[in-house]
Protein backbone atom coordinates (compact mmCIF):
# COMPACT_ATOMS: atom_id res chain seq x y z
CA UNK A 1 0.00 0.00 0.00
CA UNK A 2 1.67 3.29 -1.03
CA UNK A 3 0.88 7.01 0.48
CA UNK A 4 -2.76 7.17 -0.80
CA UNK A 5 -3.16 4.68 1.37
CA UNK A 6 -3.32 6.74 4.57
CA UNK A 7 -6.10 7.64 6.72
CA UNK A 8 -7.59 11.15 4.70
CA UNK A 9 -9.05 12.93 7.87
CA UNK A 10 -12.25 12.42 9.92
CA UNK A 11 -14.42 14.03 6.88
CA UNK A 12 -13.22 11.22 4.52
CA UNK A 13 -14.99 8.56 6.77
CA UNK A 14 -17.97 8.19 4.86
CA UNK A 15 -17.70 10.70 2.36
CA UNK A 16 -20.69 12.65 3.43
CA UNK A 17 -18.61 15.97 3.52
CA UNK A 18 -15.06 17.52 2.53
CA UNK A 19 -13.34 15.97 -0.41
CA UNK A 20 -14.27 12.56 -1.95
CA UNK A 21 -12.16 9.60 -2.31
CA UNK A 22 -12.82 7.49 -5.41
CA UNK A 23 -10.73 4.79 -6.15
CA UNK A 24 -11.20 3.16 -9.53
CA UNK A 25 -11.24 -0.76 -9.07
CA UNK A 26 -9.52 -2.24 -12.60
CA UNK A 27 -7.73 -0.32 -14.55
CA UNK A 28 -8.83 -1.29 -18.48
CA UNK A 29 -9.67 0.85 -21.20
CA UNK A 30 -13.10 2.27 -20.39
CA UNK A 31 -11.19 3.89 -17.18
CA UNK A 32 -9.01 5.28 -18.83
CA UNK A 33 -11.63 6.77 -20.97
CA UNK A 34 -13.41 7.89 -17.60
CA UNK A 35 -10.48 9.41 -16.02
CA UNK A 36 -9.38 11.21 -19.30
CA UNK A 37 -12.82 12.52 -19.71
CA UNK A 38 -13.01 13.60 -15.58
CA UNK A 39 -9.69 15.12 -14.96
CA UNK A 40 -9.42 18.65 -13.86
CA UNK A 41 -13.30 19.06 -13.93
CA UNK A 42 -13.89 17.35 -10.09
CA UNK A 43 -11.69 19.37 -7.61
CA UNK A 44 -14.07 18.16 -4.86
CA UNK A 45 -13.57 14.38 -5.81
CA UNK A 46 -9.54 12.70 -5.62
CA UNK A 47 -9.22 9.46 -8.03
CA UNK A 48 -7.15 7.07 -7.04
CA UNK A 49 -6.57 3.68 -9.09
CA UNK A 50 -6.22 0.00 -8.16
CA UNK A 51 -5.42 -2.67 -9.75
CA UNK A 52 -4.22 -6.36 -10.05
CA UNK A 53 -1.50 -5.88 -11.76
CA UNK A 54 0.18 -2.83 -9.50
CA UNK A 55 2.68 -1.43 -12.22
CA UNK A 56 -1.02 -0.62 -14.77
CA UNK A 57 -2.48 1.37 -11.37
CA UNK A 58 0.63 2.83 -10.54
CA UNK A 59 1.02 4.04 -14.34
CA UNK A 60 -2.64 5.15 -14.87
CA UNK A 61 -2.70 7.10 -11.46
CA UNK A 62 1.05 8.88 -12.63
CA UNK A 63 -0.45 9.17 -16.42
CA UNK A 64 -4.21 10.99 -15.38
CA UNK A 65 -3.55 12.99 -12.65
CA UNK A 66 -4.41 10.44 -9.84
CA UNK A 67 -4.25 11.35 -6.02
CA UNK A 68 -2.90 7.95 -5.71
CA UNK A 69 -2.63 3.99 -6.67
CA UNK A 70 -3.43 0.68 -4.78
CA UNK A 71 -1.55 -2.07 -5.33
CA UNK A 72 -4.57 -4.59 -5.01
CA UNK A 73 -8.25 -4.26 -4.46
CA UNK A 74 -7.65 -4.97 -0.57
CA UNK A 75 -5.51 -2.03 0.01
CA UNK A 76 -8.19 0.33 -1.53
CA UNK A 77 -10.31 -0.60 1.20
CA UNK A 78 -8.42 2.18 2.95
CA UNK A 79 -9.75 5.20 4.63
CA UNK A 80 -8.92 7.41 2.10
CA UNK A 81 -11.19 5.88 -0.26
CA UNK A 82 -14.94 6.95 0.54
CA UNK A 83 -16.12 5.07 -2.70
CA UNK A 84 -15.09 2.15 -5.69
CA UNK A 85 -15.96 2.56 -9.17
CA UNK A 86 -15.79 -0.70 -10.35
CA UNK A 87 -14.73 -1.21 -13.60
CA UNK A 88 -14.15 -4.97 -13.63
CA UNK A 89 -15.68 -7.85 -16.19
CA UNK A 90 -19.48 -8.48 -15.37
CA UNK A 91 -18.75 -11.84 -13.82
CA UNK A 92 -17.03 -10.03 -11.19
CA UNK A 93 -19.31 -7.12 -10.96
CA UNK A 94 -21.94 -9.13 -7.56
CA UNK A 95 -17.76 -10.25 -5.84
CA UNK A 96 -16.26 -6.69 -5.77
CA UNK A 97 -19.63 -5.06 -4.92
CA UNK A 98 -20.04 -6.96 -1.72
CA UNK A 99 -16.51 -6.15 -0.87
CA UNK A 100 -16.97 -2.90 -1.10
CA UNK A 101 -19.43 -3.01 0.76
CA UNK A 102 -18.36 -4.98 2.98
CA UNK A 103 -15.68 -2.11 3.87
CA UNK A 104 -18.28 0.78 4.19
CA UNK A 105 -17.58 2.09 0.51
CA UNK A 106 -20.44 3.80 -1.33
CA UNK A 107 -20.19 2.53 -4.87
CA UNK A 108 -20.51 3.57 -8.38
CA UNK A 109 -20.63 0.73 -10.66
CA UNK A 110 -20.23 -0.06 -14.44
CA UNK A 111 -23.14 -1.14 -16.57
CA UNK A 112 -24.83 -3.48 -16.32
CA UNK A 113 -25.39 -3.87 -12.89
CA UNK A 114 -24.80 -7.86 -13.02
CA UNK A 115 -25.82 -10.38 -15.52
CA UNK A 116 -29.26 -11.23 -14.84
CA UNK A 117 -32.22 -9.87 -13.29
CA UNK A 118 -31.33 -12.23 -10.11
CA UNK A 119 -27.44 -11.37 -9.72
CA UNK A 120 -29.12 -7.36 -9.73
CA UNK A 121 -30.79 -8.06 -6.63
CA UNK A 122 -27.95 -9.52 -5.05
CA UNK A 123 -26.16 -6.67 -5.77
CA UNK A 124 -28.59 -4.40 -4.26
CA UNK A 125 -29.52 -5.98 -1.25
CA UNK A 126 -25.54 -6.31 -0.35
CA UNK A 127 -25.48 -2.05 -0.43
CA UNK A 128 -28.75 -1.85 0.71
CA UNK A 129 -27.71 -3.98 3.78
CA UNK A 130 -24.70 -2.08 4.25
CA UNK A 131 -26.01 1.31 3.98
CA UNK A 132 -23.73 2.10 1.35
CA UNK A 133 -25.02 4.50 -2.26
CA UNK A 134 -25.13 2.20 -4.83
CA UNK A 135 -25.20 3.81 -8.17
CA UNK A 136 -24.94 2.03 -11.55
CA UNK A 137 -22.71 4.31 -13.96
CA UNK A 138 -25.34 4.34 -17.24
CA UNK A 139 -23.76 7.42 -18.94
CA UNK A 140 -25.99 7.37 -21.27
CA UNK A 141 -29.22 9.04 -19.33
CA UNK A 142 -26.25 11.50 -18.38
CA UNK A 143 -25.59 12.72 -22.23
CA UNK A 144 -26.32 16.51 -22.54
CA UNK A 145 -28.77 15.60 -25.78
CA UNK A 146 -30.40 13.25 -23.55
CA UNK A 147 -30.99 15.37 -20.76
CA UNK A 148 -31.99 18.07 -23.04
CA UNK A 149 -34.41 16.04 -25.03
CA UNK A 150 -36.25 14.26 -21.83
CA UNK A 151 -37.13 18.07 -20.41
CA UNK A 152 -38.34 18.97 -24.08
CA UNK A 153 -40.54 15.68 -24.34
CA UNK A 154 -41.90 16.44 -20.83
CA UNK A 155 -42.68 19.82 -21.24
CA UNK A 156 -44.80 19.05 -23.97
CA UNK A 157 -42.49 20.69 -26.96
CA UNK A 158 -42.88 17.67 -28.97
CA UNK A 159 -46.61 17.17 -28.39
CA UNK A 160 -47.29 13.43 -28.27
CA UNK A 161 -44.54 10.86 -28.77
CA UNK A 162 -44.62 9.13 -32.16
CA UNK A 163 -41.68 7.48 -32.76
CA UNK A 164 -38.07 7.24 -30.87
CA UNK A 165 -34.71 5.95 -32.44
CA UNK A 166 -31.80 4.91 -31.79
CA UNK A 167 -28.75 3.95 -34.01
CA UNK A 168 -25.39 2.92 -33.80
CA UNK A 169 -22.67 0.70 -35.45
CA UNK A 170 -19.14 0.23 -33.91
CA UNK A 171 -16.47 -1.80 -35.36
CA UNK A 172 -15.27 -4.11 -31.99
CA UNK A 173 -14.44 -7.73 -31.95
CA UNK A 174 -14.77 -8.46 -27.90
CA UNK A 175 -11.74 -10.71 -26.67
CA UNK A 176 -11.40 -12.21 -23.39
CA UNK A 177 -14.47 -12.78 -21.11
CA UNK A 178 -15.96 -10.40 -23.74
CA UNK A 179 -16.68 -13.29 -25.85
CA UNK A 180 -17.87 -15.44 -23.14
CA UNK A 181 -21.62 -16.43 -22.88
CA UNK A 182 -21.34 -16.90 -19.18
CA UNK A 183 -19.01 -14.30 -18.27
CA UNK A 184 -20.30 -11.40 -20.36
CA UNK A 185 -23.97 -12.25 -19.69
CA UNK A 186 -24.55 -12.28 -23.55
CA UNK A 187 -23.22 -10.74 -26.78
CA UNK A 188 -23.36 -7.28 -27.57
CA UNK A 189 -26.94 -6.27 -26.48
CA UNK A 190 -25.86 -6.72 -22.89
CA UNK A 191 -22.67 -4.95 -23.39
CA UNK A 192 -23.36 -2.38 -25.59
CA UNK A 193 -27.08 -2.39 -26.26
CA UNK A 194 -27.90 -1.83 -22.82
CA UNK A 195 -27.00 1.51 -23.16
CA UNK A 196 -29.76 1.78 -25.80
CA UNK A 197 -32.59 0.09 -24.26
CA UNK A 198 -31.58 2.41 -20.73
CA UNK A 199 -31.81 5.42 -22.79
CA UNK A 200 -35.21 4.28 -24.52
CA UNK A 201 -36.55 3.83 -20.90
CA UNK A 202 -35.05 6.93 -19.24
CA UNK A 203 -37.07 8.94 -22.28
CA UNK A 204 -40.22 7.09 -23.02
CA UNK A 205 -40.71 4.73 -20.35
CA UNK A 206 -40.70 0.89 -20.05
CA UNK A 207 -42.17 -0.17 -22.97
CA UNK A 208 -45.20 -3.12 -22.73
CA UNK A 209 -43.25 -5.29 -25.33
CA UNK A 210 -40.24 -5.63 -27.57
CA UNK A 211 -39.20 -7.59 -30.61
CA UNK A 212 -35.75 -8.35 -31.60
CA UNK A 213 -33.83 -10.18 -33.86
CA UNK A 214 -30.12 -10.84 -34.06
CA UNK A 215 -28.41 -10.02 -37.16
CA UNK A 216 -26.69 -11.94 -39.08
CA UNK A 217 -22.77 -11.82 -37.77
CA UNK A 218 -20.09 -10.67 -39.41
CA UNK A 219 -17.36 -11.84 -37.04
CA UNK A 220 -17.31 -15.66 -37.63
CA UNK A 221 -16.12 -17.74 -34.36
CA UNK A 222 -18.11 -15.24 -31.85
CA UNK A 223 -19.44 -16.83 -28.61
CA UNK A 224 -22.73 -14.76 -29.22
CA UNK A 225 -24.36 -12.06 -31.21
CA UNK A 226 -22.64 -9.13 -32.59
CA UNK A 227 -25.67 -7.14 -33.80
CA UNK A 228 -29.44 -6.93 -32.40
CA UNK A 229 -31.78 -4.72 -34.22
CA UNK A 230 -35.42 -4.44 -32.20
CA UNK A 231 -38.48 -2.33 -31.69
CA UNK A 232 -40.83 -1.80 -28.83
CA UNK A 233 -44.04 -0.64 -28.26
CA UNK A 234 -44.98 1.53 -25.06
CA UNK A 235 -48.55 1.51 -23.14
CA UNK A 236 -49.46 4.57 -25.34
CA UNK A 237 -48.31 2.88 -28.35
CA UNK A 238 -45.53 5.04 -29.10
CA UNK A 239 -42.83 2.12 -31.41
CA UNK A 240 -39.13 2.91 -30.16
CA UNK A 241 -36.67 1.32 -32.57
CA UNK A 242 -33.06 -0.07 -32.11
CA UNK A 243 -29.73 -0.78 -33.67
CA UNK A 244 -26.76 -1.88 -32.02
CA UNK A 245 -24.32 -3.90 -33.79
CA UNK A 246 -20.52 -4.39 -33.92
CA UNK A 247 -19.63 -4.09 -37.08
CA UNK A 248 -16.92 -5.50 -38.85
CA UNK A 249 -16.09 -2.89 -41.46
CA UNK A 250 -17.09 0.83 -41.85
CA UNK A 251 -18.78 2.18 -38.68
CA UNK A 252 -21.85 4.66 -38.52
CA UNK A 253 -20.11 8.12 -38.77
CA UNK A 254 -21.85 9.09 -35.72
CA UNK A 255 -24.37 6.99 -32.82
CA UNK A 256 -27.55 9.33 -33.48
CA UNK A 257 -31.19 9.45 -32.10
CA UNK A 258 -34.20 10.85 -32.68
CA UNK A 259 -37.79 11.27 -31.13
CA UNK A 260 -40.81 12.25 -33.16
CA UNK A 261 -43.82 13.83 -31.60
CA UNK A 262 -47.60 14.83 -33.12
CA UNK A 263 -45.93 18.56 -32.68
CA UNK A 264 -42.26 18.60 -33.35
CA UNK A 265 -39.15 16.61 -33.61
CA UNK A 266 -35.81 16.05 -32.13
CA UNK A 267 -32.60 14.75 -34.12
CA UNK A 268 -29.14 14.57 -32.14
CA UNK A 269 -25.49 12.59 -32.12
CA UNK A 270 -25.10 11.18 -28.91
CA UNK A 271 -21.77 12.22 -27.93
CA UNK A 272 -22.55 16.28 -29.84
CA UNK A 273 -22.61 19.10 -27.59
CA UNK A 274 -26.03 20.27 -29.33
CA UNK A 275 -29.38 18.94 -30.64
CA UNK A 276 -32.00 19.81 -32.80
CA UNK A 277 -35.27 20.64 -32.68
CA UNK A 278 -37.73 20.93 -35.80
CA UNK A 279 -41.61 22.43 -35.61
CA UNK A 280 -43.72 24.32 -37.70
CA UNK A 281 -41.00 27.20 -37.32
CA UNK A 282 -38.36 25.79 -38.86
CA UNK A 283 -35.06 23.86 -37.44
CA UNK A 284 -33.07 25.49 -34.82
CA UNK A 285 -30.07 23.94 -33.24
CA UNK A 286 -29.91 24.29 -29.35
CA UNK A 287 -26.27 24.62 -27.48
CA UNK A 288 -25.51 21.82 -24.49
CA UNK A 289 -22.86 21.17 -22.18
CA UNK A 290 -19.63 20.08 -23.62
CA UNK A 291 -19.44 16.25 -21.91
CA UNK A 292 -19.49 14.08 -24.93
CA UNK A 293 -20.01 11.13 -22.61
CA UNK A 294 -22.07 12.26 -20.53
CA UNK A 295 -19.58 11.06 -17.58
CA UNK A 296 -18.92 14.79 -16.13
CA UNK A 297 -22.65 14.97 -15.00
CA UNK A 298 -22.53 10.90 -13.78
CA UNK A 299 -19.76 11.48 -11.33
CA UNK A 300 -21.59 14.93 -10.46
CA UNK A 301 -24.61 12.72 -9.48
CA UNK A 302 -22.92 9.97 -8.01
CA UNK A 303 -21.05 12.56 -5.82
CA UNK A 304 -23.90 14.66 -4.80
CA UNK A 305 -26.12 11.26 -3.92
CA UNK A 306 -23.56 10.45 -1.55
CA UNK A 307 -23.30 13.63 -0.08
CA UNK A 308 -26.83 14.35 0.34
CA UNK A 309 -27.87 10.94 1.42
CA UNK A 310 -30.19 10.37 -0.80
CA UNK A 311 -30.79 7.78 -4.04
CA UNK A 312 -28.98 8.59 -7.05
CA UNK A 313 -30.53 9.57 -10.51
CA UNK A 314 -29.65 5.95 -11.66
CA UNK A 315 -30.60 3.66 -8.99
CA UNK A 316 -29.90 -0.24 -8.53
CA UNK A 317 -33.54 -0.89 -9.77
CA UNK A 318 -33.62 1.15 -12.81
CA UNK A 319 -29.82 -1.07 -13.83
CA UNK A 320 -32.39 -4.02 -12.63
CA UNK A 321 -35.18 -2.95 -14.93
CA UNK A 322 -32.40 -2.59 -18.00
CA UNK A 323 -31.33 -6.16 -17.49
CA UNK A 324 -35.04 -7.42 -17.43
CA UNK A 325 -34.77 -5.73 -20.95
CA UNK A 326 -31.85 -7.19 -22.15
CA UNK A 327 -33.26 -10.41 -21.14
CA UNK A 328 -36.47 -9.97 -22.87
CA UNK A 329 -35.00 -8.92 -26.03
CA UNK A 330 -33.13 -12.27 -25.64
CA UNK A 331 -36.29 -14.16 -24.63
CA UNK A 332 -37.55 -12.93 -28.12
CA UNK A 333 -34.76 -13.55 -30.21
CA UNK A 334 -35.14 -17.23 -29.31
CA UNK A 335 -38.95 -17.17 -29.58
CA UNK A 336 -38.90 -15.32 -32.96
CA UNK A 337 -41.99 -13.13 -31.74
CA UNK A 338 -43.03 -10.21 -29.56
CA UNK A 339 -43.17 -10.81 -25.55
CA UNK A 340 -44.07 -8.83 -22.65
CA UNK A 341 -41.82 -6.56 -20.58
CA UNK A 342 -43.45 -7.78 -17.11
CA UNK A 343 -41.15 -8.14 -14.37
CA UNK A 344 -41.79 -10.49 -11.50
Amino acid sequence: MNAAGQPGGADRNDGHGGQLGLCVIGCGDFARTFAQSVRGRHTDIDLYFASRDPERARRYAAELGGAGHFDSYAAAEAPAVNAWYICTPHHLHLEHCRRAAAAGKHILLEKPIARSVAEGREVAAAARAAGVTLMVAENYRFLPAARRAKALLDGGVLGGLRLLQLQEQFPFRPQGWRNDRALNGGGTLIDGGIHKLSLLAYLSGRPAEIYAAAVPSAQPGLADEDGVALMTRGADGEVGIINHSWSAGAHTPAAWGSLAGTQASIVFEFNAPSLELIDAQGRRRITLEDDPRGLNAMLREFAAAVRQRRPPAMTAEDAIQDVALVAQAYESIRQGRPVSTSIS
